[in-house]
């Protein structure tokens, strides 16, 4: 059996373990409906996918020099099940709150190895690749708000259905989870199926030393962490939180999902194409012109004005932010040698994680308190922006990896 055919199931793991990290946003409202709690509360809810998303990333980089990439995507794929499961059925906020977090769990576990493996699978195409992977994730950010507008509109005439699986009328959000934990099931054993019938990579056999790998590398992590760990931070806020951002600029309910949607939907040419660029671009200099034009855009989307300016904006924001992912993971990937690769990566990745990850309940804890959106996200647009001057000072100066 051919990498193509592994490498298609790859993208369709990758599809479910961000769709379960993404689907939170659109569900914040009716989290605060159904438990009622506040934004505080409901951005904790959101952040725990996040904090579960980076827990186990360095500790998945030790798995890695035990077993092998595929055996650690089937966990992922069990993992992802279970969390699904729980917040399916969970009765209150606390249960919520940890079937996010496992749920999380799944995603980091995946995004280490899955990465990974792509790039080992093809050493000559890692851009390619990883952008058509992360397209496969791109398009799980773009059917989250739609399903779930779908799902609750169903209300009454799937209530029989709904009924069967065990979900009472009015939450109906909670069929989007079992449906999620028995498509992971399904995928993991197909997964399992097309990895032991192909021939797989040696390239990672040697990378048996965590601690040495992130010594070696020091420099390619903390440029990755510099970029993405900033921004990410400002996108958790931001996106978990647009849809209310939306509708306090005056978007109805309806159209701030929409927007929302845009925001993923123009991801889908980002990855692909950037993931293409970043093959043939000078890689930070790159990256480096992604992140001054994500600041750039987040502060103008708190000035624009008009329905038609706020979804253009989403559009062109989203491009951007989604252009960054595949740019910085075709840089490091490429950058970090065969016996460090994983290990460093997973180190990469689990400090990003953290320093982003509780952006969504910084978000929350502001605008419970009276602080206006506008306000935070053109903070967050100060702060990205004095992180990259920082960093385009020191590539001036050759201090960056290349």
């Amino acid at each position: 059996m051919s990498r193509t055919r592994l490498f298609s199931t790859l993208c369709g793991q990758a599809f479910l373990v961000n769709f379960s990290r993404v689907v939170m946003a659109p569900l914040v409202a009716v989290f605060i409906a159904t438990f009622g709690i506040g934004e505080s509360t409901a951005g904790l809810v959101v952040s725990a996918v996040w904090v579960g998303s980076a827990l186990p990333r360095i500790p998945t980089g030790y798995l890695l020099t035990k077993f092998s990439r595929l055996h650690v995507v089937i966990l992922a794929g069990l993992v992802l099940a279970v969390g699904a499961t729980l917040v399916a059925i969970a009765p209150g906020v606390t249960a919520l709150v940890v079937g996010a977090g496992v749920m999380g769990l799944s995603s980091g576990l995946y995004f280490v190895t899955g990465n990974t493996f792509v790039s080992e699978l093809f050493p000559s195409r890692v851009g390619r690749m990883l952008g058509i992977h992360g397209t496969a994730n791109q398009v799980a950010a773009v059917v989250a708000a739609p399903a779930i507008t779908l799902v609750l509109a169903a209300g009454a005439d799937w209530e029989p259905v709904f009924a069967a699986v065990g979900v009472a009328g009015g939450e109906e959000w909670r069929a989007v989870f079992l449906a999620l934990a028995a498509a992971s099931l399904v995928l993991t054993v197909v997964t399992y199926l097309a990895g032991r019938e192909t021939e797989l990579p040696e390239a990672g056999m040697e990378d048996r030393d965590l601690v040495g790998a992130a010594r070696a590398e020091w420099r390619t992590i903390l440029f990755g962490v510099a970029i993405l760990g900033t921004i990410g931070f400002a996108w958790q806020g931001v996106f978990n939180f647009y849809v209310l951002f939306a509708e306090s600029r005056g978007l109805t309910p309806s159209m701030a999902r929409n927007a929302l949607t845009v925001v993923f939907a123009a991801g889908i040419p980002a990855f692909a194409i950037s993931g293409r660029l970043a093959d043939y671009l000078p890689q930070p200099a790159y990256l480096l012109g992604i992140a001054t034009a994500f600041a750039l855009l987040l502060f103008t989307l708190t000035v624009v004005q008009g329905t038609v300016s706020l979804l253009l904006f989403s559009a062109v924001i989203g491009y951007v932010i989604h252009s960054l992912f595949p740019a910085l993971d075709t840089f490091l990937l490429g950058a970090l040698p065969d016996g460090n690769r994983a290990s460093a990566y997973s180190v990469y990745s689990g400090a990003m994680m953290f320093a982003q990850a509780p952006g969504s309940w910084f978000v929350g804890t502001l605008v419970e308190s009276g602080v206006a959106y506008t306000t935070v996200f053109r903070g967050f647009a100060v702060g990205v922006s004095v992180v990259v001057l920082a960093l385009l000072l020191f590539h001036q100066r050759g201090r960056l990896p290349e």
